[in-house]
């Protein structure tokens, strides 16, 4: 069994940075690739990114440059920056036994995290 405890998320003003984090508790959990989803108000929830164990990394290409992932064992942070509105949502982190691609596929996940970014 793996929890994941969520942290961080909050208001934060459009071109505005935010830090939100992840700690992993189980079983081998430092070896689990860490998954970053978010849900935006009336739409599906979408990939953001994933990072291994091995801290090999996989973003969604329209996030790439605004935000970052990182990880310390157990730990993983999402870093976003020159936030906009449409990056309001929930975030959600999850993780999962294997491969970093996108697919909601995850064993476990975080109870999420509201991010609002006001224009």
């Amino acid at each position: 069994q793996v929890q994941l405890v969520q942290s961080g998320g909050g208001l934060v003003q459009a071109g505005g940075s935010l830090r939100i984090s992840c700690v992993a508790s189980g079983h081998s959990v430092d070896i689990y690739t860490l998954v970053w989803f978010r849900q935006a108000p009336g739409k599906e929830r979408e990939f953001v990114a994933a990072i291994s164990g091995t801290a090999r990394i996989y973003f969604t290409d329209s996030l790439k440059g605004r935000f970052n992932i990182s990880r310390d064992t157990a730990k993983a942070f999402l870093h976003m920056t020159s936030l906009g509105p449409e990056d309001t949502a929930v975030y959600y982190c999850a993780s999962r036994a294997a491969h970093l691609g996108p697919a909601p596929d995850c064993h476990y996940w975080g109870r999420g995290t509201k991010v609002t970014v006001s224009s």
